[in-house]
């Protein structure tokens, strides 16, 4: 097989000569999996400190909803437990979509120690997490305790610790 068979082979060839559609594949699952992992730390605190779950993730809903003029089917309980079913799915497709963007970013061939690449997903899923929801006006991190940052930040690290040791096994 030649590198240069296909621009997607060309871009994307690496050590292990995988496709940029492969490297897309390889970080959607990636994130699927920091994703998991970001939910079971969270799943945890929630358990060990006996806190209720954060409501921003359907006030993102209401307001993503609200500004592209996509009302959201049903009425009283139905439409709520949509509203309910939907907030976690935005953050699986941040997830899933940061892990995306690791692998476009391996199969243009960038590597970087795993320092540097665990906080660089780390920030890259912050953003994308909280990004919306800040420029939505549903939460303000200037005003977030010690505690509201540590609650935000030790499950956004572990999915970057999982992303990251995923796209490098991959990477072998």
């Amino acid at each position: 097989m030649a590198l240069t068979t296909t621009l997607a082979r060309t871009i994307g060839a690496g050590r292990t000569r995988t496709s940029t559609l492969g490297w897309v594949l390889r970080g959607a699952a990636a994130g699927a999996a920091g994703s998991t992992a970001l939910n079971a730390v969270t799943y945890l605190d929630m358990a060990v400190r006996g806190r209720g779950s954060s409501s921003t993730p359907e006030q993102t809903v209401e307001a993503l909803a609200g500004k592209a003029h996509v009302p959201i089917p049903g009425e009283g309980e139905v439409r709520d437990n949509r509203v309910q079913g939907l907030g976690p799915l935005t953050g699986l497709v941040a997830g899933v979509g940061v892990g995306v963007l690791a692998g476009l970013a391996r199969a243009a061939g960038f590597r970087s120690s795993p320092l540097v690449g665990t906080a660089l997903t780390t920030v890259g899923v912050l953003v994308a997490a909280n990004g919306p929801m800040t420029a939505l006006g549903i939460t303000d991190p200037r005003t977030w305790s010690a505690t509201d940052w540590v609650s935000d930040l030790v499950p956004h690290l572990a999915y970057a610790v999982v992303v990251r040791t995923t796209m490098d096994a991959f990477d072998r």
